[in-house]
């Protein structure tokens, strides 16, 4: 599938043009090449650019990364919500997180492997996407704001505000598509390192023989394929806070790792014999019961009270019914707007039935069923058929439920409404593709 996005690809060497331009344009819809980087303004005040990919180095035999850092500044000054991936042959560890920490997206070596361009320009396109319906809504709710309208929420909203100001570690719990994430924005956002970066890590997708380089880093040769210098997620997020979710999957031996960072606050780069001094904020997520883990002996206790300083709990969203109204107005506008669509009012009885619908799937579902309605109903006001409620889902029904049959509908229910996309449905369950096809195998669907 081409994406409909456009890509700039910046560099002094011809032949990587062509090779990016042979390798990307069978992916995105437009894809412009430019060597010269004083040209970069002009083109973009010619046209709508999504994606920036730009050399660190231009001039021969520099590799300090300069001229690409003024270059990702500049971009940035003419349009502040580019998106910049960075590429150089030189993993030079300070510069990757130097640029990370003035506003590029991503870094990526050179020379590269196409799946992982490929990868890493299409999240950068969507992430523009985002930036640009973010920018078009102006007038709601920027998407890492919680909705709290029920005493549940703003109770929980004033503890985010008692707690961010500090550099406790906290511990957030809750059920699949409550807004963890959310909370720990909000967190990073009230904080003293709000200006800083917050770096994101779903440690259900990183596999076991990876957690050391994705989260330490590497230096070059440390194992086969690393090819040059690689900052792991806590040098990018030094200074910062870095989020980790679905911590209760972590494997055993990482657990240990992890502590030892933890208490040591310093990493030591995958086949590196220097330990590098880190300062974040650490933020946790988990849908598990750590406790129980713990008695089982599959979480270690001593991690759990490292990571759980204070600890916050996203109620579910049967027991914040009072937030539904609001989330189904803001759902209707965010997608109106989305899809072009005019705006429809809600009829009482579907009001109703919405507020006493159990929501298995939490706001993440009430989010695709609104969003379902808009699209498929051909009335001016959408009605409690349009929502497609399941029986016997009520707040009391619910209760009964269990967990793992729970998620396994809920899965089941998103890979139907992808139409089997196992991309669109990931995005839909607010998962990775990694993640989403554990469940599958898991739940052998």
């Amino acid at each position: 599938m081409i994406l409909r996005a456009t890509v700039l690809v910046v560099d002094d060497d011809p032949d990587v043009l062509m090779a990016a331009r042979l390798l990307l344009q069978q992916h995105f819809e437009h894809v412009l090449t430019s060597q010269i980087p004083d040209a970069v303004e002009s083109m973009m005040a010619k046209g709508h650019i999504d994606v920036f990919l730009v050399d660190m180095n231009f001039a021969i035999g520099r590799n300090a990364g300069t001229e690409g850092l003024q270059l990702l500044e500049r971009i940035l000054a003419a349009d502040p919500d580019a998106v910049v991936v960075l590429m150089t042959a030189f993993g030079d560890l300070n510069t990757a997180v130097r640029a990370m920490r003035d506003g590029a997206t991503d870094f990526i070596l050179k020379p590269w492997q196409n799946d992982k361009l490929v990868a890493t320009l299409s999240v950068a396109a969507k992430l523009r996407q985002s930036r640009a319906t973010v920018n078009a809504l102006s007038v709601l709710p920027p998407p890492d704001e919680l909705i709290a309208v029920s005493p549940q929420m703003r109770e929980l909203m004033g503890v985010v505000a008692r707690v961010a100001p500090t550099d406790a570690n906290v511990l957030i719990r809750g059920e699949n598509g409550t807004g963890k994430e959310l909370v720990a924005h909000a967190l990073h956002r009230q904080s003293r390192r709000a200006d800083k970066v917050i770096a994101t890590v779903d440690l259900g997708a990183i596999a076991s023989s990876l957690f050391e380089s994705e989260l330490f880093g590497h230096k070059k040769g440390a194992f086969t394929d690393a090819i040059s210098d690689r900052a792991g997620r806590f040098q990018a997020a030094d200074q910062g806070t870095l989020f980790l979710d679905e911590i209760g999957n972590l494997p055993a031996a990482s657990q240990s790792k992890l502590l030892r960072v933890l208490e040591s606050r310093e990493v030591l780069p995958l086949g590196s014999d220097q330990a590098i001094p880190i300062d974040v904020r650490l933020i946790s997520a988990t849908n598990q019961p750590l406790e129980q883990l713990v008695n089982d002996g599959a979480f270690r206790e001593d991690l759990l009270y490292r990571i759980n300083t204070i600890e916050i709990v996203v109620p579910p969203l049967r027991e914040r019914v009072d937030d539904v109204d609001a989330l189904v107005s803001h759902f209707i506008k965010v997608y109106s707007r989305k899809y072009r669509l005019t705006e429809k009012t809600v009829t009482p009885d579907a009001r109703s039935a919405l507020r006493a619908h159990g929501w298995p799937g939490n706001v993440r579902e009430l989010s695709h069923a609104v969003e379902r309605a808009l699209i498929l109903s051909d009335h001016n006001q959408l009605d409690t058929p349009d929502f497609r409620l399941t029986t016997g889902s009520t707040v009391t029904a619910h209760k009964s439920l269990n967990l793992e049959a729970t998620e396994r509908r809920i899965v089941a229910e998103a890979l139907e409404i992808a139409g089997g996309n196992i991309s669109h449905a990931a995005v839909a369950l607010g998962i990775t593709r990694a993640a989403l096809y554990r469940r599958i195998a898991k739940f052998e669907l």
